[in-house]
């Protein structure tokens, strides 16, 4: 029998996760893969297996405590003869998935007790950070004590300097803080980014009988991650409605070859393709601004997001290389990505990289909505459910079927002009399919 140390495998480009549960205890016996802790990164709860089977020494991390790859995380007893221990090989196996993209908390252990809390500060001085610092304080170095005083009183994190070591901000820097917010002179600075005022805190028992449920994680970051986007980037939407008969008559004429191979053939697969072609003949659309907002980075690859919805709340996994696959390897790999969303087990890599997102309502209904800009995206495509509608064709009226589009774009990338010819190409080519050959 031999002990052997169990680190933190390679995750991806992760940085100080938090550990949120520690699933095993000193004298468990474990299986191989079997989960030891459960972390949280800005996307996803990813648990960490073991690499081999054997019996847990020691555990060597709490909850609270940050990890980086190659952190140890238990001490094992095994026999000998047992399986090698291979943590570099070892993936996580993500139990629920986020959205897009705030960076991870970076909390650290504090053993001091909170004091109390202090008035709820006035509108930061003018010196505040501007609201697209990326995170809005998340990836500020503070414990989690103080992170919960700070949202007591609805301090930004990311507007302290922290006087601790290695700039780790401790209770008195947000004292201090809040000290200096009330005793600075009012400014008449339009409100905006940082310094929006908050909506008024309202008893609503007072009107009758409530009930108070929290957000799941994937809420609370993406409805971060979304306000985020929609103060950032000065959106517009372009409206159409493309007519999808013949792509309708197709996709039914090979309803029984998809059968064959086992993948549902989803309009939206059409509708990958169609927009993977649009992106490469409008590359505006497939690019970031970078971080002064001065430089525009073209992405020479074609990634899409597609939000799924899930109990949890609506994630975006990635589909990879549209352009460079057919209907149904698209299918195949729409179908295991909806399903590792709605079982909480998309992985970082899942997530990442996409350059343009899809979200469609069809199979849900309504005929219209705004969708919004998953920055660092600069265009995102809502997709409304189909309807046949009379269509004159210059003689009389016929039934056809119509599928309403909305395109949201930045505009500080794309200008109205540009957005209308991106959304006229990608109507033409869904509603003859022979476009995206020519």
């Amino acid at each position: 029998m031999s002990i052997k140390s169990v680190p933190l495998p390679d995750i991806g480009n992760f940085k100080d996760l938090p550990v949120i549960e520690v699933l095993v205890a000193a004298g468990d016996t474990v299986e191989a893969e079997q989960s030891l802790i459960t972390l949280e990164s800005d996307k996803a709860t990813m648990e960490i297996p073991a690499p081999f089977a054997g019996t847990i020494q020691k555990v060597l991390l709490k909850v609270g405590d940050t990890v980086n790859v190659g952190d140890l995380i238990v001490e094992m007893s095994t026999q000998d003869n047992e399986a090698t221990q291979k943590p570099a090989e070892s993936a996580p196996a993500p139990a629920a998935a986020p959205t897009p993209p705030p960076v991870v908390d970076a909390p650290a252990r504090s053993t001091t007790a909170e004091p109390a809390s202090p008035p709820i500060p006035p509108t930061p001085p003018s010196t505040a950070a501007p609201v697209n610092a990326p995170t809005l304080g998340a990836s500020a170095h503070a414990s989690p004590s103080v992170r919960a005083f700070a949202r007591t009183l609805g301090v930004d994190l990311s507007q302290i300097a922290g006087s601790g070591p290695k700039g780790r901000i401790q209770k008195s820097d947000v004292t201090a803080f809040v000290k200096q917010a009330l005793t600075a002179p009012a400014h008449s600075a339009p409100a905006t980014g940082g310094s929006i005022p908050p909506l008024p805190t309202i008893d609503f028992s007072q009107f009758g009988a409530i009930e108070t449920i929290p957000l799941s994680r994937i809420q609370k970051r993406s409805g971060k991650h979304l306000s985020t986007c929609w103060l950032n980037i000065p959106h517009v939407t372009q409206f159409d409605e493309t007519d999808i008969t013949e792509l309708e008559a197709f996709r039914q004429s090979l309803k029984a070859r998809a059968d064959k191979m086992g993948v549902k053939l989803t309009p939206l697969v059409f509708i990958l393709k169609a927009v993977a072609r649009a992106l490469a003949d409008f590359p505006r659309f497939n690019a970031a601004l970078d971080a002064s907002g001065e430089n525009l980075i073209l992405k020479k690859y074609i990634h899409i997001g597609v939000a799924v919805d899930t109990p949890n709340g609506l994630v975006v996994p990635v589909v990879q290389n549209v352009d460079q696959k057919g209907i149904f390897a698209l299918a195949a790999d729409l179908a295991a990505l909806s399903a590792r969303a709605r079982d909480g087990k998309l992985t970082p890599e899942d997530m990442s990289g996409g350059c343009f997102s899809i979200s469609s309502l069809g199979g849900i209904g309504g005929t219209q909505f705004t969708p919004i800009v998953n920055g660092p995206e600069v265009a995102i495509l809502g997709v409304s459910r189909s309807k046949m509608s009379p269509v004159w064709n210059g003689s009389a009226f016929e039934p056809r079927l119509m599928l309403p589009l909305a395109l949201s774009y930045d505009h500080r990338v794309i200008d109205g002009a540009e957005g209308a010819r991106f959304i006229t190409a990608l109507s033409r080519s869904l509603a003859d399919l022979r476009e995206l050959i020519v």
